[in-house]
């Protein structure tokens, strides 16, 4: 339901989870764009990165003649969040990248892409995240990337009980290495939505 005044926001619909995100935008009651053209992205107040396949979205966003306009957003301050691939993509370096991978960056992190393992290797867990306050966050875990560096201008969220990080936040940058779209709890959305609003 669109809450009337709601900021626009956009999903970048090139690979990945789309479908999950939108949705759960709109049960918050945002207007929700999806994204695979410079001019759709030019209507948005806020910006989401899916999950998928990182290195996939990077040449599909070249072709479509979208990385320049979002490295632009990003750097003009457009909230942008991004979950698993989509943290991948909003990182300045990846310790991991296939050969010629590039990124929207923005993010001072360092990510490493499938630092699990594959698909078989998925995993759900319960994260204390002090910044959302409430019960912790269940994360589902998919072929998932994980933050190995925090850089001076990023600061970690939630790491899992090792200390290991997997969700950061720089400025109006959020990224997670999980899918919270996927197990239903979307207060990291309704931090971006905040985010959004206080920008826009």
């Amino acid at each position: 339901m669109v809450t009337p005044g709601a900021p626009r926001v956009g999903v970048l619909a090139l690979q990945g989870d789309v479908r999950e995100h939108a949705r759960a935008l709109d049960t918050l009651g945002a207007r929700v764009t999806l994204v695979r053209r410079a001019a759709e992205l030019a209507e948005v107040d806020g910006l989401v990165l899916p999950g998928g396949e990182s290195s996939v979205i990077d040449k599909l966003a070249r072709a479509f003649e979208l990385q320049g306009p979002i490295r632009q957003a990003i750097a003009d301050g457009m909230p942008v969040y991004g979950t698993c691939a989509g943290l991948i993509l909003l990182a300045d370096r990846i310790a991991d990248g296939i050969a010629g991978q590039q990124t929207f960056g923005g993010l001072d992190v360092t990510v490493r892409r499938n630092a699990f393992g594959g698909q078989v290797e998925s995993f759900e867990t319960d994260l204390d995240v002090a910044e959302l306050g409430g019960p912790p966050v269940h994360a589902a875990f998919i072929r998932a990337p994980l933050v190995e560096e925090v850089g001076r201008a990023a600061r970690p969220l939630a790491a899992l009980a090792d200390g290991r990080v997997v969700a950061v936040e720089q400025g109006a940058l959020l990224g997670t290495a999980f899918h919270p779209e996927v197990t239903g709890d979307i207060r990291f959305h309704e931090r971006f939505l905040a985010r959004v609003a206080s920008v826009s």
